[in-house]
């Protein structure tokens, strides 16, 4: 019954965190990009995107379509070994249902040195069953 109730509680203290919070929800549905891109899962991958999902990566590839964009990012992934993160700096919601969140982007090698550090702008967009990445651009600095 104990368990029941903590359970609980952390349900209600996530949702209420979440409503406080709007930009919440967009940052999670990034970070679990960042996290299934650590370890590639095909079906994870796949999920996290809309069907017509699309992403211009730093080399000028452009990828068009959920199969393209998971087949592109888990080649990559196994191409770059390294830890990527996403830092958000900002969400803007253009609608109830689209956001864009523009951050910084690194990939770091196994020691820890940063050996790319570019800006990316996702766009997500919210159905019946959550938040889902419709377009990322990545972008290394000019200067």
């Amino acid at each position: 019954m104990l368990f029941r109730l903590a359970g609980l509680f952390f349900l209600w203290a996530a949702a209420s965190c979440l409503a406080a919070d709007p930009s919440a929800a967009i940052r999670a549905a990034i970070q679990q990009y960042v996290d299934v891109r650590e370890h590639p899962d095909e079906q994870a991958l796949a999920r996290l995107f809309t069907a017509d999902a699309d992403q211009l990566v730093s080399s000028g590839e452009w990828r068009k379509g959920r199969d393209a964009v998971v087949k592109g990012t888990i080649a990559a992934s196994q191409r770059e070994a390294g830890k990527r993160t996403i830092t958000i700096d900002s969400v803007r919601f253009l609608g109830k249902a689209v956001a864009i969140a523009d951050g910084r982007y690194e990939l770091m090698d196994a020691a820890g040195n940063a050996t790319r550090k570019m800006w990316t702008s996702i766009v997500l967009t919210r159905d019946h069953s959550g938040w889902h990445i419709a377009a990322i651009r990545n972008m290394l600095p000019a200067r």
